[in-house]
């Protein structure tokens, strides 16, 4: 493919070729007459410089100012000051110089609005994640008769994953849920909904009409392709009741201290936002808890967390690993046993998903806070 149709170069030869052709007809006609007509030699020297002349405005118009243009934007460029896009259409050299330029600073102005459109996702990024470090609790707080030890560790920025625990007239909702998908889409509808259960935790008193009316809110404001599991958790700080309401959620298990077992109760229930009333879909029942028995809430980021071999975590290595560390540690133990052990059983692997961890343990005895030394909901490791 010829880029250069009209070489410079060869045009430059060219005119010179001319130009001496001109000469020297010019010149050997002077010199004829001259000889017959007695021409004056200041006639042919004027001739001469006539010609080069208008030559040298030939080669100004053609090469000269063309290419000082050119150069010129160059310079700019190189020396960090505005420039402008040349405009041409010469397909010599200077053309290929032009096309070049242009190209080239096109790139410039592409990139550069990658690069503002980058800054500004990362600000709009950091704000969010800004906004739910702020929502989200920072610590697990005390509950008389009942220690618990919240961990959290979201896979982006921004997670998915929603967690609180609030208390409002003596009662104390504990619940974790998981937005399809995560990022910023993902963290604002969790923070709608940490926002609203803190609402209608005060308005009601119990977890069946706080879940009801959050579903009825978030079906009108979410996209349909946007849902939330959830399973909540209602303590009675007064009477030691302990009672639950799923909505589509993963496994609730319970570690009982008297056996040693670990029991897998479906929490049940829609996901928030999938249909407009589930009041019909869901109920709120009872969890019988002795001293020293365990609850365990947790997102799909943990069971189908992935090894180096593709292995998932899954539910019954879940199951085993409270099994071993519940007998032996109080919820903050466990809780740091079962983040230690899904980490090592990761190794390498990036993490896919956002992952909470809440570990509970009934303790009559109000040692909770003996027993639990960080509070933070930060996930080691």
């Amino acid at each position: 493919m010829k880029f250069i149709d009209k070489s410079i170069t060869r045009k430059f030869i060219l005119n010179l070729m001319v130009l001496g052709l001109v000469l020297g007809a010019i010149l050997g006609y002077l010199f004829f007459f001259r000889a017959q007509e007695a021409i004056s030699l200041k006639i042919v020297l004027i001739g001469a410089l006539v010609i080069f002349v208008l030559v040298g405005v030939l080669i100004y118009l053609n090469f000269s100012r063309p290419l000082s243009s050119v150069l010129f934007q160059i310079q700019a460029l190189l020396t960090g000051k505005p420039y402008k896009k040349i405009y041409t259409t010469r397909i010599d050299e200077v053309g290929v110089l032009a096309y070049f330029f242009n190209q080239v600073t096109k790139g410039f102005k592409e990139v550069s609005g990658d690069l503002q459109d980058r800054e500004r996702m990362i600000s709009e990024l950091s704000v969010a994640a800004q906004l739910q470090r702020d929502i989200l609790p920072l610590e697990s707080p005390f509950i008389d008769g009942l220690q618990v030890v919240v961990k959290y560790k979201p896979a982006t920025e921004v997670g998915g994953d929603s967690f609180d625990i609030y208390t409002s007239k003596d009662k104390t909702y504990i619940y974790v849920g998981d937005v399809t998908g995560h990022g910023v889409s993902a963290g604002l509808m969790m923070t709608m909904v940490n926002s609203l259960v803190s609402v209608f935790a005060d308005m009601f008193d119990n977890a069946f009409d706080v879940v009801v009316n959050v579903n009825k809110y978030i079906k009108k404001h979410v996209k349909k392709a946007m849902f939330m599991t959830m399973v909540m958790l209602c303590f009675d700080n007064k009477t030691k009741k302990l009672t639950f309401v799923g909505a589509g959620h993963e496994h609730i298990l319970i570690y009982r201290h008297a056996t040693g077992v670990v029991e897998a109760v479906l929490s049940g229930g829609v996901a928030l936002g999938m249909v407009p009333d589930n009041s019909k879909a869901i109920n709120e029942r009872e969890i019988i808890l002795e001293d020293g028995d365990f609850i365990v809430l947790y997102s799909d980021g943990i069971t189908e967390a992935r090894s180096s071999t593709e292995e998932l975590y899954g539910l019954e290595r879940l199951k085993a690993a409270i099994r071993e560390y519940a007998g032996q540690y109080s919820a903050e133990g466990v809780n740091y046993h079962i983040a230690k052990d899904v980490t090592a059983f990761m190794g390498n692997r990036k993490q896919e998903d956002d992952m909470t961890l809440i570990v509970m343990k009934r303790d009559s005895k109000n040692t909770a806070t003996e027993a639990v030394k960080d509070h933070s909901t930060t996930w080691a490791g």
